[in-house]
């Protein structure tokens, strides 16, 4: 097929059954997101919520479009900033990655870096704080605001998961993580309207606040947050776990190794959270689980994929972090 746009081939990702000789009884599938043409699923929302607020009148083409990110969600807003002739402001911070912040640079008419962290250890509450000041004093701005917009919901309900409910016949668990949590209000109402008794498993990590766990330093972009995303009051989750950074690195090297799937930390965690969760709780034969892999792993080579910055964490061996 012959696109106009690399743009235009947002979604269709492949789907991939990951063989993990600990689950025997279970079939793992993983929805690829790193096939979108930015490298993510946050692909998936920048072109569905642009597309809508220019329909509807709410943006135009003098609009300046703010968001702060840590990475992908920028990145994306960007590309299809660019594409539809808007300007993009982004605020970043001092935790995204390095590619990430070359990238979104060379796309944005302006990048604000944050470098002081906030009273929970990391950045985003000051991240916010900078957005509110650029919306009051850039005339016809809009803030995209990932953490409430409902549309950012919306477009996970209406492409990845109508995609992952007509992939299946049977669906027994979905398991995925947590930052701003468009994706996973998004894809779970979806899929509980076709499979209403599939368990939505919710992974975080460790330092995160999103289910009342206490703040800590967290190292890894992408998975978790320092304040409660308002757009999760709509999401229907049955369970939560809970995930060391440790063992999501550990998990993104498995997949690498084992797979040759270069994956994001969140994809690492996922993989992790799946282990975990049916150490504890055993699964039946004949179990179905789907989770999402968000993001492609090239942009976290000089981090979760270099051994020298790795060693700046102590190390644990797979199977003992994942069964505490």
């Amino acid at each position: 097929m012959i696109y106009n746009s690399i743009l235009n081939r947002v979604g269709n990702t492949p789907i991939v059954h990951i063989n993990v000789p600990e689950l025997v009884q279970t079939k793992v599938y993983a929805k690829m997101e790193m096939f979108n043409p930015m490298g993510s699923v946050k692909d998936r929302a920048a072109s569905y919520l642009l597309h809508k607020l220019l329909e509807t009148g709410e943006i135009n083409k003098d609009t300046v479009i703010i968001e702060s990110s840590s990475g992908n969600f920028g990145l994306a807003l960007a590309s299809f900033c660019r594409e539809h002739g808007l300007k993009f402001y982004c605020v970043i911070d001092a935790n995204i990655m390095p590619d990430n912040e070359i990238l979104i640079n060379h796309l944005s008419d302006k990048v604000f870096k944050i470098t002081e962290p906030d009273a929970s250890g990391g950045y985003l509450l000051n991240r916010i704080e900078k957005v509110k000041e650029l919306k009051r004093n850039i005339p016809n701005s809009y803030w995209v605001n990932q953490y409430e917009n409902p549309l950012n919901a919306e477009a996970y309900y209406q492409t990845l998961g109508a995609e992952i409910n007509d992939s299946f016949d049977k669906l027994d668990y979905l398991f995925m993580g947590v930052s701003s949590g468009g994706t996973i209000t998004g894809v779970s109402n979806k899929v509980k309207d076709k499979f209403p008794n599939a368990k939505v498993i919710a992974v975080d990590i460790v330092g995160s606040v999103i289910f009342g766990n206490p703040p800590g330093k967290r190292k890894i972009p992408g998975i978790g947050s320092s304040k409660y995303p308002k757009i999760l009051d709509q999401a229907k989750i049955d369970e939560v776990v809970m995930v060391e950074e440790t063992t999501s690195i550990e998990m993104c090297h498995r997949l690498f190794t084992d797979y040759r799937i270069l994956a994001g930390g969140s994809s690492g965690s996922a993989l992790a959270a799946i282990l975990s969760y049916f150490y504890k709780n055993p699964p039946g034969k004949h179990t179905t689980v789907i989770t999402v892999f968000p993001d492609r792993g090239d942009r976290y080579a000089s981090t979760i994929y270099n051994p020298e910055w790795c060693a700046t964490f102590p190390r644990k061996e797979v199977m003992n972090a994942i069964s505490q």
